[in-house]
């Protein structure tokens, strides 16, 4: 994810702390009008129109436990693509611009011919919204590259003034970044995942539930495969929550249906504040899902952390507020992050996964001169390109193992 601070923001206001006192005392800001759905409703609340689109990301999947209680031939004649063949799954990581590496690997992957199509792809935050072209194949790395090197930060979000910003919910508007988002993700796009998803192919993104403290997991491929009408619509929003930086960009609202015949709403924001990269929940019997399946040999996970792994030296003098967060805040993404890494191979273990993990190297020296920065982020996925077509990108479990 990117660093979680607004400087130019915060400079002022600390410039003027009468001004910014005054201003939280007298202004309103951008703040959503809200109907949240009360905790004992917690477990009841659906997407309207399309029940399975998402799960709970901390604990086992009731939609994989009564999967596994189907009748074999029901369940070979739904996912008969994926039936009785090798697997292999891809999990993006978030990293904000950081993105820039995966999408390099991937086009250098291609550009091998080795690249498999992937039974199952996850994603978060940045990696979120490379996912779906991951997950579709080559032909989508066009998009990759447009994405990931022709983009700079006033393409995605616009700053909020200081009265704004201080009264409302977060640093930064997101509407440049909910366009761009609905200039990929066209009709065309959504059928194709839905045509990959009626063959038993998985697509997952994470985001954060707010109110709930929770990680959720959205099945995108439902999504696209349902006849709701707002499908679309609901697809990018799900795409803009998984990368909207707590702070920095707003929570995004989901309207929810619940067994008290109600509707309320769920605030979302970046995956990334629950889990910076991810497969599937530990409480899910993946080796029952392999054997119902038939799935031959060792199944591959292959992880694409789109940060380093190794901590940078960067003295903070003077050690102001405003140097301080960036730092703090890229140190708890760092650690989290080596702590999913950890999470992910103990699954693999238990599981039988081959486990496989790419990372940005640590001579990777560039430095962003914005948030978006267009000429870092081609130097990252042109690294990310090399990488991938030397063949020799991955490592076989996290580092300290």
């Amino acid at each position: 994810m990117p660093r979680m601070s607004s400087p130019n923001l915060l400079h002022r206001a600390r410039r003027s702390p009468f001004v910014a006192s005054f201003l939280l005392l007298t202004a309103c800001g951008t703040v959503q009008d809200r109907t949240p759905p009360p905790s004992e409703l917690a477990g009841s609340l659906a997407i309207p129109g399309i029940p399975d689109a998402r799960r709970w990301g901390d604990d086992g999947s009731p939609q994989i436990e009564a999967w596994l209680q189907r009748e074999d031939h029901e369940v070979r004649a739904r996912f008969s693509e994926v039936c009785d063949r090798e697997h292999t799954y891809l999990a993006l990581s978030g990293g904000g611009a950081n993105g820039a590496f995966g999408a390099g690997l991937l086009c250098g992957w291609s550009a091998t011919g080795k690249r498999p199509k992937f039974t199952l792809v996850t994603g978060v935050s940045t990696g979120a919204l490379a996912a779906p072209f991951a997950f579709l194949g080559p032909d989508y790395d066009d998009e990759l590259k447009e994405v990931y090197t022709t983009t700079r930060t006033r393409d995605i979000v616009e700053e909020r003034t200081l009265l704004a910003a201080l009264t409302g919910d977060s640093f930064y508007d997101t509407d440049r970044l909910a366009r761009m988002i609905e200039r990929y993700i066209t009709p065309e796009l959504l059928e194709a995942v839905a045509v990959e998803h009626r063959k038993g192919r998985g697509l997952f993104i994470a985001t954060t539930n707010l109110d709930a403290l929770r990680p959720v997991i959205w099945n995108f491929g439902a999504i696209a495969a349902s006849e709701a009408q707002d499908k679309l619509a609901l697809a990018r929003r799900v795409l803009l929550a998984s990368a909207s930086i707590p702070l920095a960009f707003p929570p995004v609202l989901f309207d929810v249906d619940a067994s008290d015949g109600k509707r309320y709403d769920e605030l979302h924001v970046d995956g990334g504040a629950t889990a910076q990269v991810f497969l599937y929940p530990l409480g899910v019997d993946w080796g029952a899902v392999e054997k119902k399946l038939g799935v031959r040999g060792r199944p591959e996970v292959f992880v694409i952390y789109n940060n380093k792994l190794e901590a940078s030296w960067n003295a903070i003098d003077p050690p102001s507020l405003t140097a301080l967060i960036s730092p703090t805040m890229g140190s708890l993404i760092r650690t989290q992050g080596i702590g999913d890494l950890y999470r992910m191979y103990v699954g693999a273990q238990r599981d039988g996964l081959k486990f496989h993990l790419a990372h940005i190297p640590s001579d990777f020296q560039e430095s962003q001169k914005e948030m978006f920065d267009k000429v870092y982020m081609t130097k990252l996925f042109e690294r990310g390109l090399a990488q991938a077509q030397s063949g020799t990108p991955w490592l076989d479990r996290p580092p300290g193992l």
